[in-house]
């Protein structure tokens, strides 16, 4: 091989302009805009990009006034995130709300007492002997499960008093008019008319406090969860249009695209997540892999998925997408 073969390997040559924008970024000379830097994010690439057109699918969801579904974990109520949910659903951006048992839980507790700042490298096995429980970098004193279990025992004698099986729509709902916290996201989701579904309410604290309350005071009590997938699925049918923006994994994505799924697909639909595709499960799987199975429509410019942790990138997407 001579010097020419080489060199043409080496540095190819390209016959063709891509037609598409230039890479920049925000200029920070002169004075700080923050709208023009999320602009920007367009055409910085990598996953500012994808955050750009994660805005831009949430715009077009208002101006579609499409049904909107929020899903989330409960590591978001855990976080600042809470403030963030409660937020979009008092100022009414938000039509369904679909979460884990531990959002119901944490929300709760939040109302009366706060979670701490903590940190990733503690002492495990001092912190359980001090009756502190770590989620990631925050701490949970044991004390708010103790308030908790005498906040529901007393919930539950009313919640159950006149019909023995109750769905989780009506316990969220019901829940949330107990509460007086304006940052509470079941409080302003039952002030506003939000339905919060969680199919698997037993799956925290609030799942172990129903078994003792059954077990020690009501035999009869019991949660039914059909009948919430039955006005999931037929809401769904109703809307003209439906936007998703999913924030994280789990029960709670899967329960929103799949009861698309009867209406033909989700419309418009934002994923926010940390999962990896490579193992197959539901959570790291991108929107792409939903069209599949016909859980979201087929249109690339519909969907979208922000590969990064939730609290650093949900409040830049509710500023620029719902505060303006």
């Amino acid at each position: 091989m001579d010097t020419d073969d080489s060199h043409s390997d080496v540095v190819p040559g390209s016959d063709e302009e891509p037609d598409t924008p230039d890479v920049g970024g925000y200029d920070f000379r002169g004075e700080f805009d923050f709208d023009e830097m999320l602009d920007a994010y367009g055409t910085t690439g990598f996953q500012a990009t994808q955050l750009a057109e994660a805005i831009d699918i949430a715009e077009r969801m208002q101006e579609a006034d499409a049904t909107v579904y929020l899903t989330f974990t409960s590591n978001i109520i855990s976080s600042g995130l809470r403030e963030t949910v409660a937020y979009l659903v008092r100022e009414g951006y938000v039509d369904v709300v679909i979460t884990t048992s531990g959002s119901l839980t944490e929300d709760v507790i939040k109302t009366a007492k706060p979670f701490k700042m903590g940190k990733w490298d503690a002492d495990e096995a001092s912190l359980r002997e001090r009756g502190i429980n770590r989620l990631g970098n925050l701490f949970v004193p044991s004390d708010r499960y103790v308030w908790l279990e005498e906040y529901l025992y007393d919930f539950f004698e009313d919640f159950f008093a006149e019909e023995k099986v109750r769905t989780p729509t009506s316990f969220a709902r019901e829940l949330g008019e107990t509460l007086e916290d304006e940052d509470s996201v079941l409080k302003q989701a039952a002030d506003n008319d939000v339905p919060v579904y969680c199919p698997a309410l037993t799956d925290s604290e609030v799942g172990n406090f129903l078994y003792y309350y059954r077990q020690g005071y009501d035999s009869e009590v019991g949660i039914e969860i059909l009948d919430d997938y039955d006005s999931l699925i037929e809401d769904g049918l109703l809307a003209d249009a439906t936007g998703l923006i999913a924030v994280g994994g789990g029960v709670p994505k899967h329960h929103a695209i799949m009861t698309n799924l009867f209406r033909g697909g989700a419309d418009y639909v934002v994923y926010i997540s940390t999962g990896m595709e490579g193992d197959g499960s539901l959570s790291g799987a991108p929107p792409n892999e939903a069209v599949s199975w016909g859980k979201i429509k087929e249109n690339q410019t519909n969907y979208t998925q922000v590969e990064a942790e939730a609290t650093l990138v949900f409040p830049l997407l509710v500023a620029k997408a719902f505060k303006q």
